[in-house]
């Protein structure tokens, strides 16, 4: 005679879960197709002309739900998102509006797992693929800044009834500024600012809302390669979702926590932060670390 009774109340606890997700604004789980906070250090510094490789990994933790007016809509919340991203950046020798033109291509590898209660879902595997195209300008030694375009395509497994799904299942033009200040001793600060413009997913007939969202770092040059700091990001949704799976607000999150970089004249790059998130609405809250690196070959 349990069995039954418990049965439903773990399939109540899960429809719970994924409705107050599926009601968040940016559809689907209240999250961007961007992973917030991934970029760290230089990010607006075009390295010198060739091919380069460079590598992203980490973790993205989500424990609750916030609502619009901060209320915990699903506490018993575990979500783990773990990435390992190669991306590789061609800098051309081919010269525009003064700039140095660059493409690159990022495919993310994900493991994702998801929990309400004692209800789960996971997936691993491709997610979604990114390409783009930059224009970069060195104006001083000191100071570099780039506009871009990048175009995320919906490559990743997708259900709507699934919420480990490794894609969004549409398409996402990101335009995108980013801004480097780089000294060995003293004042390093990053800026990537980006302005989301979602495609429809077709099988919820639902277009997610415009997101503007930025990833930062501020940090002090110790002389050594070393730069010691903090970093995070800012994302706000600026319009409404559409369509029948529409979420009922604007999404919104702050994140903050220590960063810090190592750098050489061989070419070696690690960079490291780590984030908690505060004043969220309308998504999940939880944690991120990721790591940025490049290795001379």
């Amino acid at each position: 005679m349990k069995r039954p009774h418990i049965r439903c109340r773990l399939v109540a606890a899960f429809a719970l879960a994924s409705a107050a997700l599926a009601a968040q604004a940016t559809e689907g789980n209240g999250l961007g197709a961007y992973p917030d906070g991934l970029e760290n250090y230089l990010v607006g510094a075009l390295p010198p002309p060739g091919v380069h490789f460079l590598t992203y990994a980490g973790t993205a933790r989500y424990d609750t739900v916030r609502g619009s007016s901060g209320q915990s809509l699903v506490p018993d919340l575990n979500i783990r998102v773990n990435v390992l991203a190669p991306r590789a950046v061609w800098v051309t020798q081919q010269q525009v509006l003064g700039g140095q033109l660059a493409f690159h291509a990022i495919a993310p590898l994900l493991d994702v797992d998801f929990r309400a209660g004692a209800m789960r879902a996971s997936s691993r595997g491709l997610g979604d693929i990114t390409v783009g195209t930059a224009v970069g300008y060195h104006a001083s030694p000191s100071l570099h800044y780039l506009f871009g375009v990048d175009v995320t395509a919906p490559t990743g497994q997708y259900s709507a009834n699934d919420p480990s799904s490794l894609g969004k299942n549409y398409w996402v033009v990101q335009p995108l500024l980013a801004l480097t200040q780089v000294q060995p001793s003293g004042l390093n600060a990053d800026l990537k600012l980006m302005l989301d413009l979602n495609g429809r997913n077709d099988d919820t007939r639902t277009r997610s809302g415009r997101a503007l969202h930025a990833d930062y770092s501020a940090g002090w040059g110790l002389g050594n390669g070393w730069v010691l700091g903090v970093g995070g990001h800012v994302f706000q949704q600026i319009s409404e979702d559409s369509g029948p799976a529409s979420g009922t607000g604007k999404a919104r999150a702050i994140g903050f926590g220590p960063s810090v970089r190592y750098a050489n004249d061989k070419g070696w790059l690690f960079t490291l932060k780590w984030q908690s998130e505060s004043h969220v609405r309308n998504r999940p809250e939880g944690s991120q670390l990721y790591v940025k690196a490049t290795l001379p070959f």
